[in-house]
């Protein structure tokens, strides 16, 4: 079957992955099956296994061979037509029609083994051959792939994979990418040469020809050579029919499962589709843990191994609340199992994660730890679970992180810059208003003395008066994307705008949908002047129109996008239209009382060829050369979680009245309305220069402290030490009584423990 050559060119060309514009993705729903394959240009790409943070393979591909010397790639062909039988049940059926041929295959996870089947069958004066480009360890590099009579196999560490074939290749090869793989044999000859034994250590790929007209494939996956060749030889013994109706049928049970109430016929199979795209991002060897995509952006251009294939918590909390707004629970609850498991001692979650629990990126974003506490409370009110210790220790902990470190977070929920976006500290509020219900005793005045300050501060430090950098004549003012700061004054200061090498704006000069949370999550009313004004502000400068229907950027000067000329992005671009702000708009206008069915229209137009949503849509000319069409999905992650959690959120809202996000102790506390803090929270990170009347003060910081203090300019001098706070935190309180009748308090800190004092002084104004 294959010769004893080796084949030459190692290493092969630099490798990459491939591009993360989907058709479908894919994986049994229940079993021992532990494997998920992604559908793209009609071929399957990459393939996870044992878990989804784990991509193998770059691609799976066909060669059709004709007898007149002439062949075709199926994918370049891009010429097929893809079928499921319901939008819940992920079991492609792709028929490729070109002249002279007609290929059909279908796809089916073994849900009992860790093997991909296709079924095949062609029509045509010719041959097809299999294609495949192993990327085992998540890397194209150091993979060693060979042929062994009619098996191809692969290898890299303890990652193994043996691809075959019945009716039995009658051929194969091995070779390295660029140099002897199988696609540059038919380049240079139009047909199969080349028959190498084996290519070691480098960007490898394998071609195996394939006999008769029909037959199916086994893609197995183990950590040693016998053990993928065992699961291969097992699927096929058992056949593909067996596998597939297994397959159907638990997918079916599940579906069928999904509550939709008196939606439109194609918004519902919208629906059903995200919520399948949702499940189908769990993974089964860590359950609940949901990665933010089955992709790798422009992964084309990239050998990068974490791509989206990883657990954001924010992401994941989408997911769940996606999934409880279509009645299932259980898919919810393995997500909140999963994230207490994962949050770390000091009460925070990892920036991302690999689905077995270990940090990828290591960034802190306080979003991220306020989202599991809306989770496990929304779940709380509306009876589908029951307290226990580890809930309320999960809780506990992520508030106190809260406490001590808010209201700055280190990085916005895009994960760019640290200070104070009004998304972000949305969650903050919520998610302490919601935690003051597990406090301990003095635990939960102090949390919502702390949310009310904060609730009542947002304008203070997001919000740009009229006559700001980006208003009209006209405007009343906007909230801006970010503040770097929690002071007076900080909206003049600049940020470095990421993705723009060398570019800093003020950040009264940029805005973003960040705010349309705050209505969202029983904030502030939609009625607002300065949430109406906003979003007048931002759909100017934000907004683009598309064939598809609205469409918003993130914020304005973003650059993690395509480049103008379509390019890939590459450290730099040009921020696109997102179609999950579409939907974040959509719910906006619900609650201003519109109909927010022209948004999920939108949304769902603004989908691959299979159905999924993408990050990002191209907003400016086509560029066909490069598959980029207003309104379509460009080379960011697609499918995105996110995107399809924020459509199925968006559609049960609109049939229901209200957002699912919105929690019934916010709604009783706030119901829209900005609250007076009776106390105002005094932190160096957070500090204030004026106290309005009849508040009491707290100065406080996270370790013990001596208050140097004066009034009225530093007369009655004393020092006065701090006593112990909730959370670790330490303070000093100042009462109403204790104010009244003064003008100003002037201090300075002295550190006990380092014997240091501050070399700041402070005075806030009394108002009387």
């Amino acid at each position: 079957m294959s010769g004893t050559e080796d084949a030459p060119g190692a290493p092969g060309i630099a490798p990459t992955w491939t591009s993360s514009a989907k058709d479908l993705v894919t994986t049994a729903v229940e079993g021992a099956g532990r494997l998920w394959a992604t559908v793209g240009f009609g071929i399957v790409n990459e393939v996870y296994w044992p878990s989804t943070g784990q991509p193998q393979i770059r691609d799976l591909g066909f060669i059709i061979g004709f007898d007149d010397g002439s062949w075709v790639e199926v994918k370049r062909a891009r010429r097929y037509v893809l079928s499921t039988p319901r939008p819940y049940i992920p079991l492609p059926q792709i028929v490729y029609e070109g002249p002279g041929y007609r290929l059909v295959l279908e796809i089916v996870p073994d849900p009992q083994r860790d093997v991909l089947l296709i079924a095949w069958r062609l029509e045509a004066r010719g041959r097809l051959y299999a294609l495949l480009a192993p990327h085992l360890g998540l890397s194209g590099l150091d993979n060693t792939a060979w042929v062994e009579g009619p098996e191809l196999l692969a290898r890299k560490g303890d990652r193994n994979l043996c691809l075959l074939a019945e009716p039995a290749f009658s051929r194969g090869s091995a070779g390295y990418v660029g140099f002897s793989d199988g696609w540059q044999d038919f380049a240079r000859h139009g047909r199969m040469t080349w028959a190498y034994a084996r290519a070691e250590q480098g960007n490898v790929a394998l071609m195996g020809e394939l006999a008769g007209s029909a037959g199916v494939l086994a893609l197995g996956f183990a950590d040693s050579t016998e053990g993928a060749r065992l699961l291969a030889r097992s699927s096929l013994c058992s056949g593909f029919p067996a596998a597939r109706e297994a397959f159907e049928q638990s997918w079916g049970i599940w579906g069928r499962g999904l509550e939709l109430r008196n939606s439109r016929p194609d918004l519902a199979r919208m629906a059903q589709l995200s919520a399948m795209v949702l499940k189908v991002h769990e993974d089964r060897t860590y359950p609940g843990a949901v990665v933010a995509s089955l992709s790798i952006p422009w992964g084309n251009t990239t050998n990068d191994p974490g791509g989206y294939h990883l657990v954001w918590t924010r992401d994941a909390v989408e997911a769940g609340l996606g999934f409880l707004a279509v009645g299932h629970t259980r898919d919810a609850l393995r997500m909140l199992d999963y994230l207490l498991a994962t949050q770390e001692p000091d009460g925070h979650w990892a920036q991302n994660r690999f689905p077995d629990g270990r940090p990828y990126w290591n960034g802190v974003q306080l979003d991220e730890t306020g989202f599991p506490i809306l989770l496990a409370t929304k779940l709380l009110e509306g009876r589908l679970i029951e307290r226990t210790p580890a809930i309320e220790a999960m809780v506990r902990g992520a508030a106190a992180f809260i406490a001590r470190n808010g209201p700055l977070s280190p990085q916005d929920r895009w994960e760019e810059s640290a200070g104070i976006s009004p998304f972000t500290l949305g969650i903050e509020v919520a998610a302490l208003v919601a935690a003051a219900d597990f406090a301990e005793a003095d635990e939960d005045a102090y949390l919502l003395s702390l949310a009310d300050y904060w609730n009542e501060r947002i304008e203070a430090w997001t919000f740009v008066e009229a006559g700001g950098p980006l208003g009209e004549p006209g405007d009343g003012g906007y909230y801006v994307r970010l503040a770097p700061e929690a002071r007076d004054g900080a909206l003049e200061m600049p940020i470095e705008v990421r993705n723009r090498v060398g570019l800093t704006v003020k950040a009264a000069a940029m805005i973003g949908l960040d705010f349309l949370y705050l209505a969202r999550l029983g904030l502030r009313r939609a009625d607002d002047p300065r949430m109406r004004s906003s979003l007048a502000v931002a759909e100017r400068v934000l907004k683009v129109t598309t064939p598809c229907g609205p469409a918003f950027h993130r914020y304005n000067l973003d650059g993690y996008g395509e480049h103008e000329d379509g390019s890939a992005f590459d450290g730099t671009g040009i921020g696109r239209a997102w179609p999950l702000l579409t939907g974040e708009r959509g719910h906006f206008e619900l609650m201003a009382g519109g109909d927010p069915t022209p948004w999920l229209e939108a949304m769902a137009c603004m989908t691959g060829p299979g159905g999924l949503m993408p990050e990002q849509v191209w907003d400016a000319a086509p560029i066909p050369e490069r598959f980029l069409y207003p309104g379509k999905p460009t080379g960011s992650a697609m499918p995105l979680v996110w995107a399809h959690a924020e459509f199925l959120k968006l559609l049960t809202a609109s049939e229901r009245g209200a957002p699912h996000e919105r929690l019934e102790a916010v709604r009783a506390r706030y119901d829209g309305r900005i609250p007076s803090a009776s106390t105002w929270h005094w932190r160096r990170t957070a500090p204030f220069t004026r106290l309005p009347p009849r508040r009491e003060l707290l100065i406080e910081a996270p370790v013990p402290f001596v208050l140097h203090l004066g009034f009225d300019g530093w007369q009655r001098i004393e020092d006065r030490p701090s006593t112990p706070l909730p959370f670790g935190l330490h303070g000093i309180r100042f009462g109403r009584d204790e104010l009244a009748g003064h003008t100003s308090l002037e201090f300075t800190f002295f550190d006990p423990a380092s014997g240091q004092w501050s070399n700041e002084d402070h005075r806030l104004a009394l108002d009387a």
